[in-house]
């Protein structure tokens, strides 16, 4: 990063945006190096599924409507409905597979991205070989606020299926239920919203501080103090654009058929290198954020002491702790 924590705290989305360009710009070679090596393979798996998907459920679809017009004892339906069980078994298998694979490169492509981030910041000679070195010890701490995050994740959608429950079996659409239910949704959304948000936030709390799990969504809840508008609007851009990458390559790929073969494969790597190159850009912008937040809350942050703790000690990686980071509170 060229500029320095107390001008973080002017920056909007914009500077924000031009931040996390010039990140990438000035170091592409490392950037380079990380997206061949975790961030690719991470939108492979991403596009892989939609693709794979679509053909599983479309057979289960298809039989679906066939053993609805078979009558039920025949030997047709028998062998309908055994069908139907293997497709799905493979489906379900298939799906866990890929929220497996898919978790595991996203843990490791934040653990990369923040720690070479972080590294720039401090103005560190940050390599290849030094961030794979870190990460798979970084990842751990990762994988503990997610889980924290999946529970957090639960017990809203939970809450939130009471509440509907609740809706349904008294209120229902007399008496103005209708406007009651959209109030429900929304709030719920926004909630969904502001959990996914805090979750983010707390992935680079996990790497850069001593608090993961639980600490660190309370840590990432009292930075976004504040800076949530910033932090929601961000988002939604960003996942606006996964979105319509998401759809061309839908409706350009898996349902191009009259589309060539080459056409159809052109359209697919085109979708390919833009969304590694969202995955990439959304993970920088989420480690800028986050100094920004910092700037925001006027915790001036020490150099040197960040810059010690990403320092890897024969093989070992000391996260930096709250204490380390919060040298000083300047007040405005």
């Amino acid at each position: 990063m060229d500029r320095e924590p107390e001008e973080l705290l002017f920056l909007g989305v914009i500077g924000v945006y031009q931040e996390a360009c010039n990140i990438i710009f000035s170091w592409k070679k490392i950037f380079a190096q990380i997206t061949l090596s975790l961030i690719l393979p991470l939108s492979f798996i991403f596009l892989f599924q939609i693709q794979v998907s679509e053909v599983l459920f479309g057979k289960i679809v298809s039989d679906t409507n066939e053993i609805s017009r078979t009558q039920e004892g025949t030997p047709q339906f028998d062998k309908l409905s055994d069908l139907l069980s293997s497709e799905w078994a493979s489906f379900c298998l298939f799906e866990l597979a890929y929220f497996t694979f898919l978790l595991i490169f996203s843990l490791l492509s934040t653990s990369a991205v923040v720690f070479t981030v972080a590294s720039i910041y401090t103005a560190r000679d940050v390599t290849f070989k030094k961030v794979m070195s870190v990460v798979p010890k970084v990842w751990k701490r990762l994988m503990v606020t997610f889980l924290c995050t999946f529970v957090a994740f639960f017990t809203y959608n939970v809450l939130a299926m009471l509440v509907g429950t609740i809706w349904a079996l008294t209120i229902r659409v007399k008496d103005g239920g209708v406007a009651i239910l959209v109030v429900i949704l929304f709030v719920y959304f926004i909630g969904l919203l502001y959990l996914t948000v805090i979750w983010q936030l707390a992935s680079v709390v996990s790497v850069l501080e001593d608090s993961y799990g639980i600490l660190a969504m309370m840590k990432s809840k009292e930075l976004m103090k504040g800076k949530m508008g910033l932090a929601i609007f961000i988002f939604l851009t960003l996942n606006l654009s996964f979105f319509l990458v998401k759809f061309l390559f839908k409706t350009l790929v898996v349902h191009g058929g009259k589309l060539g073969y080459v056409d159809r494969t052109a359209y697919g790597i085109v979708c390919f290198l833009l969304i590694s190159k969202l995955f990439l850009f959304s993970l920088v912008i989420q480690t800028v954020l986050y100094f920004v937040c910092k700037s925001y809350h006027h915790e001036n942050i020490d150099k040197s002491a960040l810059s010690d703790h990403l320092e890897v000690f024969l093989g070992e990686y000391a996260p930096l702790k709250t204490k380390d980071v919060q040298v000083e509170q300047c007040h405005v």
